[in-house]
């Protein structure tokens, strides 16, 4: 069963005078440092938020408030969450404003006296930055009813959204979470009220939330902990799937929904959802045989895999990633064994090849997988002086049968496959040279030529990975590698594409290894007599790989350039757009990471741990969602230290110019006089027959003509500074999974810089959609205006007009980004590209071209015919006579 907790806001609820008289005593007695230490208690617990309320008769409200929160603001560990602001006094809830950092939230404003107080005090949470929450409690009072509930909160969207533009986000519903099983019938339907209303606010009031104080529903059963867990976790349980985003409960007390007594949450249920007429005496019954015990089962876990011989305990740890008891199987696995190097080649190798098969079927992914291989390498760690002793007693520490290198290409963290293989060669006589990760082509062969390697082998787990493997490819063939063989590995490898993309740049054996198992032998044999069979068949094998993805290439005709170009866009330019607010560029230094923290997209996140779906549905997926959930919880923890401890910088830095369309170009004036370019970004042009009426794009269609007025933009933006050095430090304590974890987060936090960036460019900085009011899911679906296409991409493919863009910003010296030999941006989690203001500027795809107008861009961008056609290569059209010359030179 899903666990319902997995993305909900959790308030934790025992800072607040009125519901802890724990924490009323301490604030009576001043006993503020015993008082602090229950809110970190409630931030270990895993509350998100802090409710702080100091509504007491016998305390001063403001000057407990106002201590509380400026002792919390130098607490680190608990200043790291946001805070609720929560009184039913207005000048308490105003101190606390006045000394809180980050966005806190008001608890609460209603229109119990009225519409203007309720705007008045909207108006000030706004100025002070706030989020609030909105009772549903009007002049006739409280609400109870589904009708009720959802016409006040309608009513006060509304005043909000077209009174004060008040940001839709930043409202809080609380439709009323009322007591149940009170022996009052009237009271059976609250909690469905509650949930009902929840759904049609979530629906109805856009990207608005809604919350509670869980504890009410439970009110009777008083004195009965047992019983209220279940009740609160059945009732979360429902509320959460109607939509209901957060909550007041108390973080240290939240039972699992599948661990309750079944019979005690069957009646837990009954009563929440009013199924039954006899639902609360039924519930009375089982509740007393609950009272004094937990709800959930006993922790105890089922340790009688325990038992089992070692060889067994390894795999099962290495299939389960367990870490617990890893190092102490190995020692008892070395204490058997001949040799140390045994325990990795028989029991660690088998466990570890039945997470291969695992994942190979299904059964597994990539995020379980990584943390199989930190347990390996635990255990190899264990066992590495052991072997280093053995090498040096027995004098064979020099007697290498071969040298490998081995890297994992730039801009990809994967080094899962290639630490385990590393470990294997090394363990079976050949001499590992390791580069690590995110390692240029530069490096990767004058390290082969420092070290005098016999063997390359390059790992890249995510798909930009296959160019760089191709880059490397060709580089060994111009800088005369002769025939040193190269083997490819990773997740996003495969037999063809090694064959098709990555053996045709070099003439020397290229082979695809799938994984550990198979690295030692296909070593050996380069290495030894059978080199000469094992290349043979590799390239008959490549050979029909090719022909039989030749045999499926897009033969369709294509439009002439000049036809295709009589059919571009023909775009209104009458009303040209706002000027920018400046022309020239300026740099965000150090942007805040937790405004970017809403605007992630995190379906991304999910495919790069290979783990497909769009979010947040993945999360309920049948097949990948039992490892999206436990990923998702850990990415969210780690964001969450990531932002309170700045773990990384984000730098930006934006530019707007002046420019026209001159052709299938863009040039780039100095000034408003628009006669001397300050440069010029190039564009490609669709040449694929479209239909009547569809024209063949190119993005130079989206600026207007020379003699009229427009303007272009630009972007470099990255969230990498401090990335490399936290990474390091994971992989330096054998912590693959939270390395990639990290890194992954990093380029979300890129996206969603861009994301936030290209927002504020058109409300302000450019100004041509001032009124946009978009939520994150319609800024993700790029429901707005204009368009940011990035070079490489599918509106214009070609990586070189990274140059011009990145010159044009100054990016290096401004915000430290900087271009690679392959034009991959450094550092890794980094995002550039354009600004189009046009109401119809939209992204495309320029698809396939012919020859002729590589030839013509070539010309005009004053580039070698050859260069562009390295860099064009993914889109050239099929040409019969190039593709068998290609099959020939393979």
């Amino acid at each position: 069963m899903t666990n319902p907790f997995s993305n909900f806001v959790i308030v934790g609820e025992r800072t607040n005078v009125t519901g802890s008289a724990k924490f009323r005593k301490l604030i009576e007695n001043d006993d503020y440092t015993a008082a602090l230490a229950i809110a970190l208690q409630q931030v270990e617990s895993g509350a998100n938020v802090l409710d702080i309320n100091m509504d007491a008769a016998l305390i001063d409200g403001v000057k407990a408030m106002t201590t509380f929160l400026n002792l919390i603001s130098v607490e680190p560990d608990i200043a790291r969450v946001p805070l609720m602001i929560d009184s039913s006094k207005w000048e308490i809830i105003e101190a606390g404003l006045k000394c809180t950092q980050g966005k806190p939230i008001v608890n609460s404003i209603s229109m119990k006296e009225g519409e203007a107080q309720f705007l008045a005090q909207a108006k000030k949470i706004r100025r002070y930055g706030a989020a609030t929450v909105v009772m549903a409690f009007d002049e006739l009072g409280q609400a109870d009813t589904v009708d009720r509930k959802v016409d006040i909160c309608t009513r006060a969207y509304n005043l909000l959204r077209d009174k004060l533009d008040f940001p839709p986000e930043d409202i809080i519903f609380d439709p009323n979470i009322f007591a149940v099983a009170t022996g009052i019938e009237e009271h059976n339907d609250y909690g469905v009220a509650f949930i009902e209303a929840t759904r049609i606010i979530r629906e109805t009031l856009p990207h608005a939330h809604v919350s509670g104080g869980v504890s009410n529903v439970s009110f009777s059963f008083r004195g009965n902990e047992p019983v209220r867990e279940a009740m609160h976790a059945v009732f979360l349980y429902h509320a959460i799937k109607a939509g209901m985003n957060m909550g007041i409960v108390n973080a240290g007390q939240l039972a699992v929904y599948d661990s309750i007594d079944p019979e005690l949450r069957e009646r837990c249920e009954d009563v929440i959802l009013n199924r039954r007429a006899d639902a609360t005496e039924r519930l009375l019954e089982t509740a007393e045989q609950h009272r004094g015990k937990g709800t959930e089962k006993a922790a105890t876990k089922d340790m009688s895999w325990r038992q089992a011989p070692v060889r067994d305990r390894l795999a099962h740890s290495l299939v389960h990633g367990i870490t617990e008891f890893i190092v102490e199987d190995t020692e008892a696995a070395r204490l058997e064994a001949d040799r140390p190097l045994h325990v990795i080649e028989g029991p660690l190798m088998d466990g570890m090849n039945i997470v291969g098969d695992l994942f190979g079927s299904g059964k597994m992914f990539l995020p379980q997988v990584v943390k199989s291989a930190r347990v390996m390498k635990q255990a190899v760690a264990h066992l590495l002086p052991f072997m280093e002793e053995e090498k040096q007693r027995l004098g064979t520490q020099d007697q290498a049968d071969g040298k490998v290198l081995m890297a994992t290409v730039k801009g990809d963290v994967h080094d899962i496959g290639k630490n385990i293989v590393g470990v294997v060669l090394q363990c079976n006589g050949f001499d590992v040279v390791d580069l690590g990760v995110m390692v240029s082509c530069e490096k990767i062969l004058e390290a082969a030529r420092e070290h005098k390697v016999d063997i390359i082998g390059l790992s890249g787990l995510i798909t930009p990975s296959l160019d760089e493997m191709a880059w490397v490819a060709s580089e060994m063939q111009r800088q005369g590698f002769g025939d040193m063989p190269l083997l490819i590995g990773g997740a996003t490898t495969s037999r063809t594409h090694t064959a098709v993309k990555i053996a045709p740049n070099y003439q020397g054996p290229v082979l695809y290894v799938t994984d550990a198992s198979r690295a030692v032998p296909v070593v050996q044999r380069l290495l030894g007599e059978e080199k000469g069979d094992l290349i043979a068949e590799n390239r008959a094998d490549q050979e029909r790989a090719r022909q039989a993805h030749l045999a499926g290439q897009d033969k369709r005709p294509r439009a002439t350039l000049a036809a295709a170009r009589a059919n571009a866009a023909k775009l209104d330019f009458t009303t040209p757009p706002p000027k920018p607010s400046f022309i020239g560029t300026r740099v965000f230094d150090d942007y805040p990471l937790e405004d970017l923290v809403p605007v992630i997209d995190w379906t991304p996140f999910f495919a790069t741990w290979e783990l497909h779906g769009k979010f947040p549905a993945i999360l309920e997926d049948e097949i990948v969602g039992e490892a999206a959930r436990p990923l998702y919880a850990d990415a969210r923890a780690m964001l969450e230290k990531m932002v309170a401890e700045k773990w990384v910088t984000a730098k930006g830095v934006i530019g707007f110019w002046p420019a026209n369309r001159v052709g299938d170009d863009i040039a780039i004036w100095e000034d408003e006089g628009r006669s001397h370019r300050a440069g010029t970004f190039h564009t490609l042009r669709q040449q694929m027959i479209k239909s009547e009426g569809s024209p063949n794009l190119a993005l130079a269609d989206f600026v207007a003509p020379e003699g009229t007025p427009d303007w272009i933009g630009g972007f470099a933006v990255t969230a990498g500074h401090g990335e490399r050095e936290r990474t390091m430090a994971f992989k330096a304590a054998n912590d693959d999974y939270s390395a990639i974890l990290f890194q992954a987060l990093c380029d979300r936090l890129a996206e969603a810089f861009a994301e936030r960036m290209h927002e504020l460019v058109r409300k302000t900085h450019w100004g041509f959609a001032p009124d946009e009011q978009l939520a994150v899911d319609d800024l993700i679906g790029e429901k707005y205006r204009g368009i940011r296409p990035a070079p490489g991409y599918p509106a214009q493919p070609d990586h070189t007009e990274k140059r011009e863009l990145f010159r044009l910003l100054d990016a290096e010296a401004k915000v430290g980004m900087q271009l690679t030999e392959s034009l991959a941006m450094l550092p890794g989690s980094s995002v550039s590209g354009l600004y189009f203001s046009h109401q119809q500027a939209e992204y495309f795809g320029v698809g396939r071209i012919d020859r002729d107008q590589v030839s013509e861009y070539a010309l005009r961008k004053g580039m070698d015919m050859r260069e562009a056609e390295r860099w064009l290569a993914p889109i050239l059209a099929y040409d019969p006579t190039v593709a068998a010359k290609v099959v020939v030179e393979a």
